[in-house]
């Protein structure tokens, strides 16, 4: 009989076998409530942390679940001390309340345990954002409603926020049964789960795949709320997708429609607005947020919520009494804030593994692959005299990549591929080599859009992108992508990128997800570290080698790529 695949420490971490038939049912059954902390071919490490555990309860999964989950893969029997943390950590979120005050001016936290009121009312990051004594608890002023519940998360007692929402101006919105295009619409089943987990609450993140249809989920939000939307986005170009995607399917007048970016101020019942913008600061104010916090918004949509910038954190402690959607593909945070997400947005409220969707074929089927690079003797002796902060980059750069991505241009040369790097020089370098179109973050707005319509079209095969393209870009047909550089050990990164191939292909077929790295360097280090997020998704990754040239060992050729021309 085989054995168990899991074995449960004592020190919270969880080791899972690979290569054992259960494997698979175990993940599963662990990513609810635990972080994958490394995954090499045999052992992979997962962890319980307050904010996993907190999340879980949040979601409806309690401590007793947790445990009976631990114990039906473990080899072992769990020990005390992992259940005693699981059923502490779980018990913490809940029982302390911020509702309306009973006198009816602002708020009151309270909690039926007279001794925690106690215990969180002297501690000293709390005490700031504490009123007079309203018993059982304490008053809270409105503008404090935030900071408390960030101070609150903190110190490991994260506060349920009850007290609701102020009403915002009724909105005209209806979901259509058509597109623009006569195309017959309908939500998905996951989809309305996921919008019905937020209204019951009001606030939190909604964590789906790029592909699954995060704004479908934020236009059923917004019909179900029926109230004025402000929604924050990363981009103009994600900004005017969001604009297209509720006129092709809602029954919004245009005219009710504004952007609110650098070039225009449009503010209109649903108003589209940037997270740079609105992070804008002159002097010690925040002219555009003061601006867009004036209107009456009855729910705020936060798109890629696990991007929001620093300022918009503080900004957002101002927001509790709006309604607050957070739309992700990954709850990762490289910054450590997972924190401020879940006390000032709200706790991830559903969560749908990326591999039960492929399965169902809502979004593509995927296969990942690493292909390692040598450095050629003068590249290898460039790298071991840098200094250590330099090698990164150095490794990244590396020339011999260009014969690899020739090598798999030249296999994928039917396909629609995005080569996607995070240096310009690279970036460049490789343009000139191949031919293929470059976009980046100095490329105009509108000659953007243009390549992407290109790309979209057909007429550009292939199109060679910086970080722009690790979010917001719509590109249903792209099935192929080479990553050849990225930004360190980015999970977060990985996911994006990752996302840009994953919408189901017209033709049922699959995607590849290839990454290019320099073997034996730090750029090996932080790509094991990216793959992490691969395999909590359920992915499993190949490895290949390729030779000082960048040619796959197993071809020993590289096969020129001729250039190819955009055609207007």
């Amino acid at each position: 009989m085989e054995r168990l695949p899991l074995i449960v420490q004592s020190d919270l971490t969880l080791l899972l076998e690979v290569d054992n038939s259960k494997f698979e049912e175990a993940r599963q059954s662990l990513v609810g409530f635990t972080e994958l902390v490394k995954s090499p071919e045999h052992i992979h490490t997962y962890r319980l942390t307050p904010l996993s555990i907190w999340n879980a309860v949040a979601a409806g999964i309690i401590p007793d679940q947790m445990i009976e989950r631990l114990t039906a893969y473990s080899q072992y029997p769990v020990p005390d001390t992992v259940s005693f943390y699981i059923r502490d950590q779980g018990r913490r979120f809940g029982p302390l309340q911020i509702r309306k005050s009973p006198d009816g001016d602002g708020f009151w936290l309270t909690s039926d345990d007279a001794q925690l009121l106690l215990q969180i009312s002297k501690h000293k990051a709390i005490v700031p954002f504490l009123g007079p004594v309203l018993s059982p608890g304490f008053k809270i002023r409105p503008e404090h409603r935030g900071l408390i519940k960030q101070a609150l998360a903190k110190i490991g007692w994260p506060a349920n926020d009850l007290a609701g929402y102020a009403q915002g101006i009724p909105l005209d919105i209806t979901l259509s049964d058509t597109t623009r295009h006569g195309t017959p619409f309908h939500l998905r089943d996951y989809q309305r789960h996921a919008i019905m987990a937020f209204s019951s609450s009001g606030n939190g993140v909604i964590v789906l795949p790029c592909g699954a249809g995060k704004t479908m989920v934020g236009l059923g939000a917004m019909a179900d709320v029926g109230r004025d939307t402000l929604i924050l986005t990363t981009s103009v170009a994600a900004l005017h997708q969001w604009r297209d995607e509720i006129l092709d399917k809602t029954t919004m007048d245009p005219e009710a429609i504004g952007e609110y970016s650098a070039r225009v101020k449009d503010l209109r019942p649903v108003t589209l607005t940037t997270y740079q913008l609105l992070s804008h600061k002159k002097g010690s104010t925040y002219p555009h947020f003061d601006t867009l916090n004036q209107h009456d918004w009855g729910l705020i949509i936060y798109d890629e919520v696990h991007l929001l910038p620093a300022p918009v954190f503080r900004l957002t402690a101002s927001l509790q009494s709006r309604r607050r959607l957070g739309l992700t593909a990954t709850l990762i945070r490289e910054d450590g804030r997972a924190d401020d997400v879940f006390s000032l947005i709200g706790p991830k409220r559903f969560d749908m593994p990326w591999k039960d969707l492929e399965q169902q074929g809502w979004i593509a089927t995927a296969e990942c692959k690493e292909i390692r690079v040598s450095l050629s003797s003068t590249w290898r002796e460039h790298y071991a005299l840098a200094e250590d902060t330099e090698r990164a980059r150095i490794a990244a750069e590396n020339p011999a990549k260009i014969g690899t991505v020739r090598e798999l241009l030249a296999h994928h040369a039917h396909d629609h591929v995005l080569i996607i790097g995070q240096y310009l020089s690279q970036l460049k370098a490789l343009h000139d080599d191949i031919g293929a179109p470059l976009l980046t973050g100095e490329t105009p707005a509108a000659e953007r859009e243009r390549l992407y319509q290109a790309f979209r079209d057909g007429r550009i095969p292939v199109l060679i992108v910086s970080k722009v393209a690790n979010f917001a870009i719509d590109l249903p047909d792209a099935n192929v992508a080479i990553q050849i550089s990225g930004t360190f050990g980015s999970r977060q990164e990985e996911a994006q990128r990752l996302g840009r191939i994953l919408r189901p292909k017209s033709d049922g077929g699959q995607a590849t997800f290839y990454s290019v790295v320099s073997e034996d360097t730090k750029e090996q280090d932080f790509a094991q570290k990216r793959q992490l997020f691969l395999c909590e998704q359920g992915y499993r990754y190949e490895i290949a080698h390729a030779d000082a040239h960048g040619a796959p060992m197993t071809s020993g050729r590289v096969i020129p790529f001729p250039a190819r021309e955009v055609q207007s």
